[in-house]
């Protein structure tokens, strides 16, 4: 008689850069999603493959949960909080104490409403000291909305492996979703898009970074070599100079190190042509925000 094949999805999300994409990348094993020390790094839900013998899971990374302050915002926020009702389990992201801010009660208010089982994951537990960590598990325990609360830190993958496997212990039967050697089912051309959008956030400074987009205009692929051209969109003339730096220096570090991880990523020689340009206020602009790719997911 045949094994039971079991299935299903699961949501991670949580505040701005509480670590979801760090997560994520660290359950499957490879980079699916960039990372970056700034908040709202993730713009769309990332699906990362999770597979062994007899089990598929698919992790949806989702853009961190925080009352927008435009429309950009609101499609992060508004794709996060889709994926509630539509998982299998819910793993909910904290580094901090319950009271010290409102972001975690916001969304605590929201999971309220879901019957869909949810675990705690209080992250960066290699930071947080006995007491820290021991308030926070208190807090949160004694809401009562909690399957499982697990200490972990994602980025030095302490405890992954046990949210794998109490995650497994919800999953119930069913098809193989994707091929078993597929780790993400995001295109190559988004891939290298947000790879050239994780170098900018890591270069520029403040708000600049927040008002990028990256659009891919070609995309040539051939075995020996692949050409892709880069359009760099910001919301200001005088972010476009910061973008480009003095001299260009900032625009070819971006270049550089884009390059070397898109040629890893493809594993061919790859020739990157970026350009920025300028559109005014496009986070708020129904039409830029579909261009871009940040469009209601069906």
């Amino acid at each position: 008689m045949a094994e039971v094949f079991k299935s299903g999805f699961i949501g991670i999300i949580g505040r701005p850069n509480v670590g979801k994409s760090t997560l994520l990348n660290a359950i499957v094993g490879e980079k699916v999603a960039i990372t970056t020390p700034k908040p709202q790094t993730t713009r769309n839900s990332i699906r990362g493959i999770y597979n062994e013998e007899g089990v598929q899971l698919v992790f949806i990374d989702t853009p961190g949960i925080h009352k927008p302050r435009n429309k950009l915002g609101k499609f992060m926020t508004d794709s996060a909080l889709s994926t509630f009702e539509e998982v299998d389990v819910i793993l909910f992201l904290t580094d901090d104490v319950l009271d010290k801010g409102p972001g975690d009660r916001y969304i605590l208010d929201l999971l309220k409403e879901t019957d869909t089982p949810k675990i705690l994951l209080i992250n960066k537990t290699d930071l947080l000291g006995p007491e820290t960590y021991k308030e926070i598990y208190d807090a949160y325990s004694e809401l009562g909305m909690f399957d499982e609360i697990i200490g972990i830190s994602a980025k030095k993958g302490i405890n992954t492996d046990l949210v794998i496997e109490k995650v497994k212990g919800y999953i119930e039967e069913g098809p193989m979703y994707f091929p078993e050697d597929m780790i993400t089912d995001d295109p190559e051309r988004f891939l290298v898009s947000e790879i050239i959008r994780e170098k900018l956030l890591l270069y520029l400074k403040e708000e600049v970074p927040h008002g990028v987009a990256v659009e891919i205009e070609y995309f040539n692929e051939s075995p020996r070599l692949t050409e892709i051209g880069a359009i760099i969109y910001c919301e200001k003339k005088s972010h476009k100079g910061i973008i480009i730096g003095k001299d260009g220096h900032t625009l070819k570090g971006v270049g550089i190190q884009s390059r070397k991880e898109i040629e890893s990523l493809l594993g061919t020689r790859v020739s990157l042509k970026t350009w920025v340009k300028v559109k005014d206020n496009w986070r708020d602009s129904d039409i830029a925000l579909s261009n871009f790719g940040y469009r209601e997911q069906k």
